[in-house]
């Protein structure tokens, strides 16, 4: 599995404008919704927030994985969002998080839904990596440099 598979640049926000939580997951949410007509905004941010509420999913290292299971998605869906100011998303090493990467998976999708956190948390463990998608300008940049180190796994 290819986090390309999942991810196309119109699905990289390159510049969040929220700077709350509750902002950042609605913001990540439309987007998502906005590129596939199946996925209901409302719902997106119910299961991301639901999921939030059980643990963070601010990793550290100014990451965070926000993800679910929807019963609509039949593939899953992914959003690679970016906030250069940083957002204070309860991280565990109660730092900033600037970079985010959103799953929606299929209800019965577990297996893949693994695979593609660990695929994505092992990408961002890097630091020079989380410095390019730092220096990335636009959205097409920074999928390049997803899709570049993607390819090298």
């Amino acid at each position: 599995m290819k986090i390309t598979d999942f991810l196309t640049p119109d699905r990289v926000i390159p510049a969040l404008r929220g700077r709350e939580k509750d902002e950042v997951l609605k913001e990540m949410a439309d987007g998502l919704a906005a590129c596939d007509p199946k996925l209901e905004e409302d719902k997106v941010i119910r299961v991301l927030s639901e999921r939030e509420k059980i643990s963070t999913t601010a990793i550290g290292e100014g990451v965070a994985i926000p993800h679910g299971k929807l019963a609509a998605v039949q593939h899953i869906e992914g959003l690679f969002a970016r906030s250069p100011e940083g957002v204070d998303f309860a991280s565990l090493d109660g730092g900033p998080t600037h970079l985010f990467f959103v799953l929606v998976s299929p209800e019965d999708g577990a297996a893949d839904h693994l695979k593609a956190l660990a695929r994505i948390s092992r990408l961002l463990k890097d630091p020079a990596f989380r410095g390019r998608l730092m220096a990335g300008k636009t959205r097409e940049e920074i999928f390049n440099i997803i899709a570049t180190e993607d390819q090298k796994l």
